[in-house]
């Protein structure tokens, strides 16, 4: 038996971002009908580079997937040494006999997959009819944000791009335009509230600690999408949003632990009683997302195994279909 070595390189060109939001779709459904295994994620801090690693393994009975991940977060690594931010390895696991399917690069997948939950959030839990987006934060998950969301709406006309410095708000916009051509809009705000004001979705993808989109900003039946919380004691949003929000969290013990809601639920600012439910019992039909189109609804992700092991299961067997990667006796 021999183990599928794929790249980064060769996995970004085997997924198109509508076949791993099926797939993500999928594993959420899954997770709302309690056929998983996925235990919390496991963090090593490395407090003198300010970053950290995390392991994160899963298990899907029913469609018998299963891998295991890790992942860093090194916030300085663009800036220092010309890396990214995050870079990520998965093993996919046979559940049969344990044997290593593949190692493959998940840099790739941990962007797209964590885009994928963003545009499932919205398909949801946004109002109907949706046109304008304010993102916060300017980064590679804002693209993959923007992508997985594009690929899904298509009532979207403008967008609006805040960032901590111009440069990057500029390189996110002319990317943009160069890849969706003169079909949307695209604004560079000034200011938070001005990438915030007037808009339906609002997606944040910072690393902040400190709250930086107000209640003030928000219209009514806004959605939010907060991916850049995925850490302990990271926020962006004002606490005061969250306890007049219907939240949605990807899963409730990470969430609780490291997702937007955890450094106003350790302050006593909100309870579990505040926290609607898990986008998968919304996927699978045991509750209903959106109810009306006056209700802010936030989203609270923070990455799921699941979702990595779903991607990873399709991109290895799109590569087995067009014999991409090497095959070597790894274990065996």
């Amino acid at each position: 038996m021999k183990t599928l070595l794929l790249t980064d390189n060769e996995v970004k060109d085997l997924l198109q971002i509508s076949e791993v939001i099926t797939s993500v779709e999928n594993a959420f459904r899954e997770k709302g009908l309690n056929r998983i295994q996925m235990p919390a994620k496991i963090y090593l801090n490395f407090n003198k580079e300010q970053g950290d690693l995390r392991s994160m393994p899963a298990f899907l009975d029913k469609l018998e997937i299963s891998a295991v991940k890790i992942v860093n977060v090194h916030p300085n690594n663009p800036s220092r040494y010309k890396i990214p931010t995050v870079m990520a390895t998965i093993i996919l696991i046979d559940p049969k006999t344990g044997f290593p399917l593949s190692i493959m690069g998940g840099t790739t997948i941990t962007n797209m997959r964590t885009g994928a939950a963003g545009a499932i959030a919205v398909k949801y839990l946004a109002k109907e009819n949706c046109k304008r987006i304010g993102f916060i934060g300017a980064g590679i998950q804002a693209r993959t944000q923007l992508l997985a969301i594009l690929s899904l709406i298509d009532t979207i006309e403008g967008i609006k791009v805040w960032s901590r410095t111009k440069e990057s708000i500029l390189a996110f916009i002319n990317e943009a335009k160069k890849k969706y051509g003169k079909k949307y809009r695209f604004f560079s705000a000034q200011s938070i509230k001005e990438a915030t004001s007037e808009v339906d979705l609002i997606i944040t993808t910072t690393p902040s600690v400190i709250p930086l989109v107000k209640k003030s900003m928000l219209s009514p039946g806004v959605h939010i999408n907060c991916i850049g919380a995925d850490a302990s004691g990271k926020q962006e949003l004002d606490p005061k949003i969250l306890t007049n929000a219907k939240i949605v969290v990807d899963d409730w013990n990470q969430a609780a632990h490291s997702g937007e809601i955890n450094v106003p639920l350790h302050s006593g600012l909100i309870d579990s009683s505040n926290v609607y439910g898990e986008l998968g019992e919304i996927v699978a039909g045991l509750k209903p997302g959106r109810t009306n189109n006056s209700e802010i609804t936030v989203f609270v992700s923070t990455g799921l195994a699941i979702q990595d092991a779903v991607t990873a299961q399709l991109a290895f067997e799109k590569a087995k279909g067009k014999k991409i990667g090497e095959l070597v006796n790894f274990v065996i």
